[in-house]
């Protein structure tokens, strides 16, 4: 524990360590360890958000996408997938469902569906903008030309969620087909932030393949990235794709990477996902506790939430917006912490705003 416990002070005190540092940080982690890991990165974690958790309202307005990436369940190969697509009628409803709960983000999510234009798409961002103009939109939507992802910030979206799943080529090429490539998801993120976005990045942990190296990678890319989200989870398995047979990642690793990643960048809005409280029932309660300090409760229809599947066993499939809201101000009081009614932006962007 010495040798884990000097690596995570060096990191606490300095906020990076060298490659063959994190590689041991990782390899050696145990329940002692990551105990540690968690006290110092609730320290960052309330230096700088206090115990504020951020609600984000999420919407998952089509489940279909062009793409056929081996570990996800909306890939297009996949015919099981009963498919759909929320109206802008029906996506301002949801909006207008949140926002009288208290919600003050809404991120739009979806697979890369070549349905919507881009002139769709900013129509939809305008109408939420002018609506509900104290509100901060984010778009969750893939891969994207520079000139798409200009138009819709210039429509009014203020984050974008994609992330990176692997910093390591080899193995971005073994969990995705030919014609996508980590170059290009890359030069989207660099893109993003070019424009003004509050940026998100992130992995899946445990997916097939991965091995520390690739993770050290992940930690070295963020860190060059410098970005204001990070998503970590776990790799769940879908029925319906190749890698149907690979055994499931654990919570254990993915709340030892939240505090690891909070000691990294201290003033990241990092969640605490629905894949982490799928793989452990109280993922969510843990992932606060390990340094995370945003949530993201559903508000699509329920008669949809069933068919947004990236993975076997999705919790929160079948409760109301209302319902989702109150379970997840209790679940975040239960570890000692509140829900925030709020915008919730990247501490740069709120400095920026309130000059």
């Amino acid at each position: 524990m010495s040798g884990q416990r000097e690596r995570i002070d060096a990191l606490f005190e300095t906020g990076t360590l060298d490659r063959e540092a994190f590689a041991a940080l990782i390899d050696g982690r145990d329940e002692d360890s990551a105990a540690y890991l968690f006290e110092k990165a609730r320290i960052r974690q309330q230096e700088h958000f206090g115990k504020q958790v951020y609600l984000r309202g999420l919407i998952e307005f089509t489940n279909y996408c062009r793409n056929d990436c081996y570990y996800c369940g909306l890939r297009r190969s996949n015919r099981s997938c009963d498919r759909y697509r929320l109206t802008r009628e029906q996506i301002l409803d949801c909006c207008r469902q949140g926002y009288a709960l208290g919600f003050r983000t809404f991120v739009l999510q979806g697979g890369e569906d070549p349905h919507y234009s881009d002139d769709d798409l900013c129509e939809i961002v305008s109408a939420i903008k002018a609506d509900w103009p104290d509100c901060a939109v984010t778009l969750s939507i893939g891969e994207k030309s520079r000139e798409s992802y200009q138009a819709y910030y210039d429509a009014g979206a203020d984050r974008y969620l994609l992330r990176h799943e692997t910093a390591t080529p080899e193995h971005y090429a073994r969990l995705h087909p030919p014609e996508l490539t980590l170059e290009n998801r890359i030069r989207c993120l660099w893109d993003l932030k070019e424009i003004g976005y509050q940026v998100g990045a992130g992995m899946m942990l445990q997916a097939p393949y991965q091995t520390t190296e690739y993770i050290v990678n992940d930690l070295l890319f963020l860190r060059e990235l410098q970005p204001d989200m990070i998503g970590v989870g776990p790799f769940i398995p879908h029925r319906d794709t190749p890698f149907r047979d690979e055994p499931a990642g654990d919570a254990a690793l993915t709340l030892f990477l939240i505090g690891v990643l909070r000691l990294m960048l201290p003033q990241a809005l990092i969640p605490a996902t629905t894949a982490l409280g799928t793989i452990d029932p109280l993922g969510r309660e843990k992932g606060i506790l390990a340094g995370a300090n945003v949530v993201m409760p559903n508000l699509s229809p329920v008669d949809v939430r069933g068919k947004y599947l990236l993975y076997d066993g999705k919790i929160c499939t079948g409760d109301e917006a209302a319902e989702c809201r109150a379970c997840m101000q209790g679940r975040i009081r239960s570890v000692g912490y509140e829900t925030v009614v709020g915008r919730g932006d990247a501490p740069r962007v709120a400095r920026k705003q309130n000059r």
